[in-house]
């Protein structure tokens, strides 16, 4: 080997990896690619465990007011276990987050058909999340990683889950002083597409498996949220006021669950939560999404991002006593909240939202921050 040559090998090995006890094997998928889970720490504490397979965050270390820390986030052990438990766990979604009507959009005249992959109960003919084999499949590309900040790569190719043009997506995960964890996403297509990427981590601050969230506080910076048929495929925006959906001031997730279950309407989409608030502020500008807290714990987790919405799940479907990361333990109805900063449901079709277009030459940039704090 050239003196070049080495020189190269080592920038590429520096770049990658800062200590390999920081980045550790996870497991092979079933399309046989090996996967990777790293270590990402802030200096006031705050450690994060992501995997390149689908980008999930594994685990979630964070303080409470006494200093101590505590695994926030739910989320599994093994590849096998996301791959066959399902709830989206923890992980990127792409090429679209959240549901397109009966898997059609049209886009410059021409009409595109997609996966179908959301039909149980009956009423709920959409895609959700791309389709059976979206970008939470994938072993992503590590391409950079000190310890502190680790990108992200993939190239999906044209045709990927039947969505046009090829789109390279970048996703860097960065931690902060003062525990932050910042997401960006960056993307570009070589023919019109749509794009909706979104993370879909699962929060519960007095720790994993410790029993469900409906005591927890959040609070959300929407005065809107968006009603949706039967196959929660929106049909209109609604003032939140007077409704379950009225988090504007800090209350109980689980304060208004006599009016959830009260209202028939609901009653197709569980009477919970799986639902888009429409953000206070402008699309592309950093804003306040989100606060939780715990107060046993302390913890605080407020949510910025320059997205103009974010969806709400409840983890409602949560029944069937999934294993938990720590052993002997389950995970049980409402254990966590998924909160999720995105564009709008169906936006392809809904020419009145703010648009998921993505044509050559433009670049797709997003950010979200999650700020752990104590109070």
């Amino acid at each position: 080997m050239n003196k070049l040559s080495f020189m190269a090998l080592a920038a590429l090995v520096a770049g990658c990896c800062c200590n390999t006890d920081d980045v550790k094997p996870f497991g092979v998928t079933k399309f046989g690619e090996k996967a990777s889970v790293y270590t990402l720490k802030s200096p006031d504490g705050l450690t994060l465990e992501v995997t390149d397979f689908g980008g999930r965050l594994v685990r979630c270390w964070a303080p409470g007011r006494d200093g101590k820390m505590s695994d926030v986030t739910l989320g599994w052990n093994t590849v096998e276990e996301y791959e066959t438990l399902g709830f989206s766990m923890g992980t990127l979604i792409g090429r679209y987050g959240n549901r397109i009507a009966n898997g059609k959009f049209t886009l410059d005249g021409k009409e595109w058909q997609i996966p179908v992959n959301e039909t149980n109960p009956v009423p709920r003919f959409c895609n959700l999340h791309s389709g059976p084999v979206g970008w939470d499949a994938k072993v992503w590309k590590a391409s950079e990683y000190d310890g502190k900040r680790l990108v992200l790569t993939l190239v999906s190719p044209d045709g990927d889950m039947g969505f046009p043009g090829t789109v390279t997506m970048k996703v860097t995960y960065t931690v902060l002083p003062q525990n932050i964890w910042r997401i960006e996403y960056e993307a570009t297509t070589d023919k019109p597409t749509v794009l909706n990427p979104t993370h879909h981590s699962y929060w519960n601050l007095a720790g994993e498996a410790s029993g469900s969230v409906l005591r927890q506080l959040l609070k959300v910076n929407a005065d809107k949220y968006t009603q949706t048929d039967a196959g929660l495929i929106p049909t209109k925006d609604a003032p939140v006021e007077g409704t379950g959906f009225d988090f504007r001031k800090a209350r109980p997730i689980g304060m208004m669950a006599s009016w959830m279950a009260s209202q028939e309407s609901l009653k197709p989409m569980d009477n919970w939560y799986d639902h888009n608030f429409v953000l206070n502020g402008k699309c592309g500008e950093m804003k306040l999404a989100a606060e939780m807290s715990d107060p046993e714990s302390g913890r605080v987790l407020e949510i910025w991002t320059t997205e103009p919405c974010m969806q709400m799940y409840g983890a409602q479907n949560m029944t069937t006593k999934l294993p938990a990361k720590e052993k002997g333990k389950t995970l049980c109805q409402f254990a966590g909240v998924a909160l999720e900063t995105q564009h709008y449901p169906d936006s392809p079709n809904r020419p009145d939202f703010p648009t998921t277009v993505l044509r050559p030459g433009e670049t797709f940039r997003s950010t979200t921050e999650y700020c752990f704090k104590t109070r």
